[in-house]
Parts: C-alpha cells; sequence; structure tokens
C-alpha cells in the first residue's frame, strides 16, 4: 500500500545501492551505450585537462620575452636554442658554444617564423581539442537522455500495466493523485538520474581530480597554495548538502499537498459553487500555498547563501595564487604561462563543486522515488489467476453463491453466510437498505474482489479455477453512475476495442435507443465527450452504458438500475432497453424502484449483509414482511408525488 507522506519524508533520508540494482534491470539493454557514454566522458575530460597545459606551453615557450642562445655547429652554422650551452656534441664532435652571441636581424626573422609555425600548429591542436569537446559532451547528453527516456518509457508502461492488474480494493484506499505522482514526478526525478548524476557526476569527479593532479604536477608549492582553500570549501558543502536536502524535501511534500487539494476542489468544484463556499475554499488553499512559498524561499536562501560561499572561496584560493606566482615569478621561480593555467584549473575545480552539491540532492531525490516506484511495483496482486485456469469458450449462465462472507474491514463484516442460485436465463433482483450488501454482490460477481469465506461458482465450477479476465469478458455491467471516458461517442461504446465495428456499434445504439439522441449530435458518433462525460445527461449517459454492455455481448448482465433522476421519455427508453438486453441472459438487477423488479424469477431482500427474505414479487407481497414495506412505502410516496 502507498505511504503517508510522512513516510514518504522519512524515505528521502534513506540510501541503498541495491536499489540502483533494481533499476539496472531496466538498463541491461543500454549499458554499450552507457559505456559509449563514459569513453566520450574519458575524451571530454581529457581535452579539458589538457587546453590549460596547451596555453601554458604557448605562453612561455613562444609568447614570453626570453633570452635566446645561439650555438655554433662543426659546419659553422647557428642553432638558436633556449638554454645556454657550453658544450655541444654533434655526431660524435666536440664544438664550442657562444652563449651570449647577438641574434642578427635574420636569424631574429627565422626564430620568429618558427614561432609562429609552432603557435599555428598548438592553435590548431587547441582547436581541435575544443571541438572534440563539444562534439563528445553534445553527443553524450544526447545518449544519456535517451537512455534516460527509453527506462523511463520502459518502467512507465510496466507500471501502468502493475496500475492495471492490481485489484479495486487497493485503488479505492490509494489516493488518484498521489498514484500519478508516481507516474510522473517520480519518473522524471529517475531520468535526471540518467541525464544529471550518473554520467556527470563521474565527468564533474574526474574534472575535480584531474585539475588537481595537473596543478601539482606543474608546481607543487602552487597548487599547496591554491588548495588552502579547500578545507572551507568541503565544509561548506557538507552543511549545503543537509541542509538543501531537508529544504527539498519539505518542498516536495508541500507541493504534494498542493496537488492533491487541488485535485479534491477541482473535483468537487461543483458541491463548492453550490453550497457557495467558495471563499473557504481559497482562503485553505492559500493556507496550504503560503507553506509551499515558504518552504520554496527556504530553498532560495540556502542556494543564494551557498552560490556566493562557494565563489568567495574559489575567488580567495584565485587571488592566493596569482599573489604567490606574481611573487615567484618575480624571483624567476615560475613563467607566466604556468600562473594562467593555474587560474584555468582553478576555475575548473570549482565549478563542479557546486554542480556535485546539487546533483548529490538529485541523487537522493531520485534514490527515493526509485524506492517508492519499486515498492509500488511489488504490491501483491490479491487476486490471482489459477496455474491451470478454466476457459471455456462461454458462459451458460449459472451462479451460485455458496456460504459467501465478506469484509472490507476486519470486524465490520459486509455480508454473512449468502448463498442463492441463478438458473441460466434468470433475473435476480436485489433489494434493501443502504448499507445492506447489495453493490458488493455485484463486485463480488466480476471478482473485483475475493470472498472471505464462501465460494461462487459459474456452471458448477468455481470462480477462483477461471481466468479472472475470462471472467470479466462474459460478464457486463450497467452501473447507476457511468463513467464515460473522454474520447469519442464512439470509443466510450466500444472501449478501444477495435476488433468493433461501426456497424456493431451502432446496432447496439439503436437496440437500446440511445441513436434518438445520439442521431441529434452534429458529429453522430464523433461527437466528443468530455471526461465523465459532464456534457451529456444522465439518461444519455445510462443509455450509452447499455450500447456498452451490448456491444461486448455478455452471457451475464449486471444492471444498477438507475431512473431516479431522469425524465420520463428517457426513462422509458431505459426500461425498454433493459427488457431488450436481458432477454436470454442471466440477469442480476440492483434494484431501486421496486416497480421495476415485479417480473424478475427472483427476488432477494437483504438487511444487515443477511438475505432476510427470497421469493417473486407476489410471493414476498404476500409475506408482509421486510419487502412488503417497502413497496408498501414507495408505493405511498408515488401516489403523494402524483396527488
Amino acid at each position: 500500500m502507498i505511504m503517508s507522506m510522512r513516510e514518504e519524508a522519512k524515505i528521502e533520508q534513506s540510501f541503498d545501492l541495491k536499489l540502483l540494482g533494481q533499476l539496472m534491470r531496466y538498463s541491461k539493454k543500454m549499458i554499450p551505450i552507457i559505456l559509449f557514454c563514459v569513453v566520450l566522458l574519458v575524451i571530454s575530460v581529457t581535452a579539458d585537462l589538457l587546453r590549460p597545459r596547451i596555453l601554458s606551453t604557448i605562453i612561455d615557450g613562444f609568447l614570453s620575452p626570453e633570452t635566446v642562445y645561439v650555438t655554433e655547429t662543426a659546419a659553422g652554422e647557428l642553432k638558436i636554442s633556449d638554454e645556454p650551452t657550453d658544450i655541444v656534441i654533434e655526431d660524435g664532435q666536440v664544438i664550442r658554444a657562444n652563449a651570449s652571441a647577438p641574434l642578427t636581424p635574420t636569424q631574429r626573422s627565422g626564430l620568429n617564423e618558427q614561432r609562429y609555425q609552432v603557435i599555428v600548429k598548438y592553435a590548431l591542436f587547441l582547436f581541435t581539442l575544443v571541438l572534440l569537446t563539444m562534439i563528445a559532451n553534445a553527443s553524450q547528453q544526447y545518449l544519456l537522455n535517451y537512455v534516460g527516456q527509453k527506462v523511463i518509457f520502459t518502467i512507465r508502461s510496466d507500471l501502468f500495466e502493475k496500475l492495471e492488474s492490481l485489484p479495486l480494493s487497493f485503488h479505492e484506499h490509494n489516493p488518484v493523485g498521489r498514484l500519478v505522482t508516481r507516474m510522473t514526478n517520480d519518473l522524471n526525478n529517475i531520468s535526471e538520474l540518467y541525464t544529471s548524476v550518473i554520467v556527470t557526476g563521474l565527468s564533474d569527479i574526474a574534472i575535480i581530480g584531474g585539475s588537481i593532479a595537473m596543478m601539482m604536477s606543474m608546481n607543487a608549492r602552487l597548487a599547496l597554495v591554491a588548495l588552502g582553500v579547500a578545507p572551507f570549501l568541503i565544509i561548506a558543502t557538507m552543511i549545503f548538502r543537509r541542509l538543501v536536502r531537508e529544504a527539498y524535501r519539505n518542498v516536495r511534500v508541500k507541493l504534494a499537498k498542493i496537488n492533491a487539494t487541488l485535485s479534491e476542489n477541482i473535483t468537487g468544484m461543483k458541491t463548492i459553487q453550490i453550497f457557495n463556499q467558495e471563499d473557504k475554499f481559497i482562503d485553505n488553499f492559500r493556507k496550504i500555498n503560503d507553506e509551499y512559498k515558504k518552504a520554496s524561499l527556504r530553498e532560495m536562501r540556502i542556494y543564494a547563501i551557498f552560490r556566493p560561499l562557494v565563489n568567495l572561496i574559489y575567488y580567495t584560493s584565485l587571488i592566493s595564487a596569482l599573489v604567490y606566482g606574481g611573487f615567484a615569478l618575480v624571483r624567476g621561480e615560475i613563467a607566466v604561462g604556468v600562473i594562467v593555467a593555474f587560474t584555468l584549473y582553478i576555475k575548473q575545480l570549482f565549478q563542479p563543486v557546486m554542480e556535485l552539491a546539487e546533483k548529490f540532492n538529485i541523487f537522493q531525490s531520485s534514490m527515493a522515488s526509485i524506492e517508492r516506484i519499486f515498492l509500488l511495483m511489488e504490491e501483491p496482486d490479491t487476486i490471482l489467476n489459477p496455474d491451470s485456469p478454466y476457459y471455456p469458450e462461454a458462459l451458460k449462465g449459472e451462479v451460485e453463491f455458496r456460504n459467501v462472507s465478506f469484509h472490507y474491514q476486519e470486524d465490520e463484516p459486509i455480508l454473512k453466510n449468502i448463498s442463492f442460485k441463478a438458473s441460466p436465463g434468470q433475473t435476480i433482483a436485489l433489494v434493501g437498505a443502504t448499507g445492506s450488501g447489495k453493490s458488493t454482490i455485484m463486485s463480488l460477481l466480476t471478482r473485483l474482489y475475493d470472498t472471505i469465506e464462501g465460494d461462487i461458482l459459474f456452471d458448477g465450477v468455481s470462480m477462483r479455477d477461471y481466468d479472472k479476465e475470462f471472467i470479466r469478458k462474459k460478464i457486463a455491467p450497467v452501473l447507476q453512475d457511468v463513467f464515460l471516458f473522454s474520447g469519442t461517442i464512439r470509443d466510450n461504446i466500444r472501449l478501444l476495442n477495435k476488433d468493433i465495428s461501426d456497424e456493431e456499434i451502432w446496432k447496439a445504439a439503436e437496440f437500446v435507443n440511445a441513436h434518438h439522441f445520439i442521431g441529434k449530435l452534429h458529429r453522430g458518433l464523433d461527437h466528443r465527450v468530455t471526461e465523465g462525460g459532464t456534457t451529456l445527461s444522465a439518461g444519455e449517459r445510462q443509455l450509452l452504458s447499455f450500447a456498452r454492455a451490448l456491444v461486448h455481448d455478455p452471457d451475464i448482465l449486471i444492471l444498477d438500475e438507475a431512473t431516479a433522476s431522469i425524465d420520463t421519455q428517457t426513462e422509458m427508453y431505459i426500461q425498454e432497453a433493459t427488457k431488450k438486453i436481458t432477454q436470454g441472459r442471466t440477469t442480476f438487477v440492483v434494484a431501486h424502484r421496486l416497480s421495476t423488479i415485479v417480473s424478475a424469477d427472483q427476488i432477494l431482500v437483504l438487511h444487515k449483509g443477511r438475505i432476510v427474505e427470497r421469493g417473486n414479487h407476489q410471493s414476498l407481497l404476500a409475506q408482509e414482511g421486510l419487502y412488503y414495506d417497502l413497496y408498501r412505502l414507495q408505493f405511498e410516496q408515488r401516489e403523494e408525488v402524483d396527488l
């Protein structure tokens, strides 16, 4: 069962790498792509780390003013060198070296030409690195998004299939908004895990480690000066991680509360407006919205402090490196290019630190989402099919309840030792006060629930021995509260079953008298229906429900009679449709108007979960029991209305 918001908040604090193993089951086919992304990561990180080093080489080797030394070879040629040489050995011969010989204009021109050629080569190499980094990063980003979407597509499909398979009891005890959150927000969090954490997090770590290694290799003392602020950065990051995790979790809880309130208020808008309670509900929403605003502002304040603090530490590190590097430069202990490279490495070092702190938060949130989703995926299906289900071509229509007892909550029995039998083609009517168990019997018939005690048999075979999907295909309900999906009238009649033709749909509509109002609609069967069918009257929705049941050709029919709130003409259509659709089918009717079930083969009178009377209309009237009292009460009320 889905957890409460308080329990979900506790999950946000948990951390279990085993969950990643469950997630990897969905990523197996994507492993080659992920490994290729790692290769791209190595390429881009290597290129990022080489760029400052190359700039340092260009600046110190070819752009900085320096002393040039000229050496005369045995052949009388002059060689240009960066370092003074007293002895040069060439081809086994010792030649003299002139360390202070001045450069002639020709030699200076030749030197500049050499420098220019080398600078162009380095520049082209540097441009190639930049281009390579761009291509690697773009490819990596695309591939990671592709992997994330593919994995999320598979998980979302499996999760929806799981939700469709779970029993009605599960959906009755879990808010729709929370289940929708699992399908949307939580899955988006997992997608972000792929795109922002798994590989790119490794990239950030590699950049940090590589930058430190490059600085240490270039000048260890300068590196230690630049990294002197590292303890402050580590402390700040640890504090930020703890604070932002709590703040982010609080924002999510408040946002979930807003979503739940919005869903409830929009669904109940009619009731709010009828009772003129808009102001009170607005005030209530403002309080919830204010809580969310405060939680969001707290999160923003944490980021507003952390980011400038990291910038302060960054500039402290940069200034320290520049000051020490300046003194070392004056003393001739360091070159200008090294200082330039250090400024770039320090920037590369600090940029991913901030991103890693935020990515850790994403990782924590993603882990919590993974746990919530897989807890839902592991939710047990209490309505199970047998290993070898009985699968006949059709049901004859014989139904028997044998000592059936049922409860939704323990110690609150709904049905107590219910037994009756319906022969093929019979109409069984259920009568009783609200809460007597009529609707529960209908739910048990379609195996939306399983009996606690006793058994239900179809054609002498236990319901549990059948495939539950087969049972539901052979039983069609016409309910009092008809739910219509957004779409066309055609879609709502055939319920996405494309094997049902338009001709069959129209025949069913004509048979149950639904064609009268469908024909008046501008687009007929293509008329668009809003969610819940609010643009259609109660009678029109009821007629569509009859057409929906008939077009699926059921062997057993369930009718929740609903003629209490419709006009006389539509009631006549529904009564005529009822007579037609029940012919030759075993039919169970929940009776609200007793006058509509006088022809039922068997009437069961329920009271507090027990059958207290049974028989046909005449025999029950003759008993002058509970049925007689109910019938007389309705008859007297009708007489008063007629007067």
